[in-house]
């Protein structure tokens, strides 16, 4: 079985999302290969960490610019996002992306929250962390070999409280050229979220004219229809009069010409 498809199946089937015969298979596949087998504990144990993980509180210096952040952060862990105008992930690498944002800023936070006196020293190793999270969520974006990897990266993206040029060109790239669907839209959600910023909004508009995945491109367009980008109109007529375009995506760019028009 191959390795991407493993780890989604054996994420669903600790889950318990699998059916009758995806549970049969992935069991004859835990009992004759070993790595399926390590691969399996570990996943286990990461799940089983998030799910007993107790939150930490920030000192009150620092507990207006996290709190808020945190509480969200339990209540959504373990759910997912309603369709309609967003992008989706996978449920439950969503939770563990989520929860994996977590323990880092919560990690983070114990690190540096000690004494108000020292707030100033604090923030500035605050900020060396948050830098090293983020080199962290560039290797996963960069990992080849583990769409899953990939997945998180983007989700880890997503939780970030800004976005510098680098972040948005390894995101862009993930979008527009990643094998897998759902590190594509995964890296999507990352930029949608900051659909404001000029640079990504420049990058948004851009894929629409490359991106060949049919169902990112569903997804695009319902988010720049959405935050009312009226100059890709004649982009949107483009794909709707191009031949090659599937019906479930010309459909879309019709209705967002409509709608922006």
């Amino acid at each position: 079985m191959e390795k991407e498809k493993l780890e989604t199946m054996l994420i669903d089937y600790i889950d318990g999302k699998l059916d009758h015969a995806d549970s049969l298979l992935v069991e004859q596949e835990l009992a004759k290969n070993e790595a399926a087998a390590t691969l399996y504990e570990q996943l286990c144990e990461v799940i089983n960490v998030m799910e007993k993980a107790t939150p930490i509180e920030p000192a009150d210096s620092l507990r207006r610019d996290f709190d808020k952040f945190l509480k969200s952060e339990i209540e959504r862990t373990g759910s997912t996002k309603p369709r309609g105008g967003s992008v989706f992930f996978q449920t439950n690498v969503y939770r563990i992306a989520a929860g994996i944002v977590l323990v880092l800023l919560a990690v983070s936070i114990a690190y540096q929250v000690n004494k108000n006196n020292r707030q100033e020293q604090e923030l500035v190793k605050l900020k060396t962390e948050m830098e090293t999270t983020k080199q962290v969520m560039m290797a996963m974006l960069d990992n080849q070999q583990s769409a899953s990897q990939r997945m998180v990266g983007a989700t880890v993206a997503y939780k970030m409280e800004t976005m510098d040029d680098e972040i948005v060109r390894a995101l862009a790239r993930s979008m527009n050229e990643d094998q897998n669907t759902n590190v594509r839209l995964a890296a999507l959600e990352a930029l949608s979220k900051f659909h404001q910023e000029p640079t990504v909004r420049g990058v948004l508009i851009e894929s629409l004219s490359v991106q060949k995945d049919p169902v990112v491109q569903i997804a695009l367009i319902q988010l720049l229809v959405q935050i009312k980008v009226k100059s890709v109109v004649k982009d949107l007529e483009q794909i709707a009069d191009d031949p090659a375009t599937l019906k479930a995506v010309k459909d879309e760019a019709y209705s967002g010409i409509m709608k922006l028009s």
